[in-house]
């Protein structure tokens, strides 16, 4: 099994609160994950394993074992009982893990029956840490799904196709989404072809034949199951006009890169987006390594209406980090003079300027780096910025 990143983080819940949500994407590893605690585990999508845990539930309750409860949102009427059981005995935490493919904020029972008594914790697919050296070579193409093909060279795109498929179909549906699946399967490829770019909902109404409200209603859907996710603007008091609306990405490079038809390395690199591709995919790594680490922070980016832009701004702790990402491995001297100037503007306390060069050179509050330099970076100050490393 490969260690993952969040495993100190909900131990660390687990020792403080008496149930925590493991929540994450289909299939990203949230059952392998809980399974290697001691516990009692139920698939809650089976009927045969609700009334196993209907009929088992007295028992259980009385028991010092961790309860697992796999697909949780698919048994509404177990929350109010967890609230019951946990409020005969307050002190006693560690008592349940919830795992769920979609948000706390497309899970209402939990807001409405566990509010100040359950933690969250989100795991994402493989994060670039996670796998080895031989596999960093194609995590940006597959993207971190366990079993999309980062660990092998066989199942993408297949895989991300059969996916997708599947949440278009079933899985969207019953959390809820108001979309004929042919409908949510245009959706995926027209976010596909704008991720990195500031979003419009009019433009993809007018594409897709309905209201601008409905596609901002319907991505909402998509954010809450872990597809894409929209980087908000950072507002500066700079005498410039700032772009307002946010950016979308799609979250897993490999789904990104299925969408758009992108099979291999080498096709990759020939696309005209795969510049707004690597951007994504290190602003996700980066993310997500910040969220398993469980630093808080804020992300966003900075824009201003003449194109003088921050790809990443990160507020974590008392800092505020302004990174650029470019795919090369040379960047300029103008690069970076670039990023010292609009840091300025912002008041960041750090800079980076990530490429592909393996390298790492910190001069004062400038750091110039590749991506697994910086991940570095972050997971040794990980304590410092209030995040759980030990």
């Amino acid at each position: 099994m490969i260690e993952r990143e969040a495993t100190t983080t909900l131990r660390y819940r687990l020792q403080r609160y008496p149930v925590v949500a493991l929540v994450g994407p289909r299939q990203c590893g949230k059952t392998t994950l809980a399974r290697s605690f001691d516990c009692t585990y139920y698939d809650l999508e089976q009927d045969s394993e609700q009334l196993r845990l209907d009929v088992e539930w007295p028992q259980l309750v009385n028991s010092s074992q961790l309860i697992v409860l796999d697909e949780a949102q698919s048994m509404p009427e177990i929350f109010p009982r967890i609230r019951g059981a946990i409020d005969e005995d307050r002190k006693h935490n560690g008592r349940i893990l919830l795992l769920g493919s979609v948000s706390p904020a497309l899970m209402e029972q939990v807001g409405e029956s566990l509010a100040g008594r359950l933690s969250v914790v989100e795991l994402t697919p493989f994060i670039f840490t996670e796998v080895s050296a031989r596999e960093r070579a194609r995590h940006w193409l597959c993207g971190g799904f366990p079993d999309g093909g980062v660990l092998d060279d066989y199942s993408y795109p297949q895989w991300q196709l059969d996916y997708l498929t599947l949440l278009a179909q079933r899985d969207l549906p019953n959390w809820g989404l108001p979309s004929t699946p042919q409908m949510t399967q245009r959706l995926f490829r027209m976010t596909a072809s704008l991720s990195g770019q500031v979003w419009n909902a009019s433009e993809i109404g007018k594409s897709l034949g309905i209201a601008y409200h409905t596609v901002n209603r319907y991505v909402d859907y998509l954010e809450g199951a872990f597809l894409v996710t929209r980087l908000q603007p950072f507002h500066a008091n700079v005498r410039k006009r700032l772009v307002k609306r946010p950016k979308l990405y799609w979250r897993d490079s490999g789904l990104l890169h299925t969408l758009l038809r992108t099979n291999n390395q080498a096709a990759l690199y020939d696309q005209p987006w795969v510049g707004a591709s690597w951007e994504g995919y290190v602003i996700e790594q980066i993310s997500n390594l910040m969220k398993a680490l469980a630093i808080p922070f804020e992300a966003f980016y900075f824009r201003t209406s003449d194109q003088y832009e921050i790809d990443l701004v990160i507020q974590a702790g008392q800092e505020t980090w302004a990174i650029e990402i470019k795919l090369t491995s040379n960047p300029s001297s103008g690069d970076q003079t670039r990023l010292n100037q609009i840091s300025e503007w912002i008041n960041a306390d750090l800079c980076f300027l990530i490429s592909t060069k393996p390298s790492f050179l910190q001069n004062r509050q400038h750091i110039v780096s590749d991506l697994g330099g910086v991940l570095r970076y972050v997971s040794n100050r990980a304590e410092e910025l209030g995040g759980n490393r030990t």
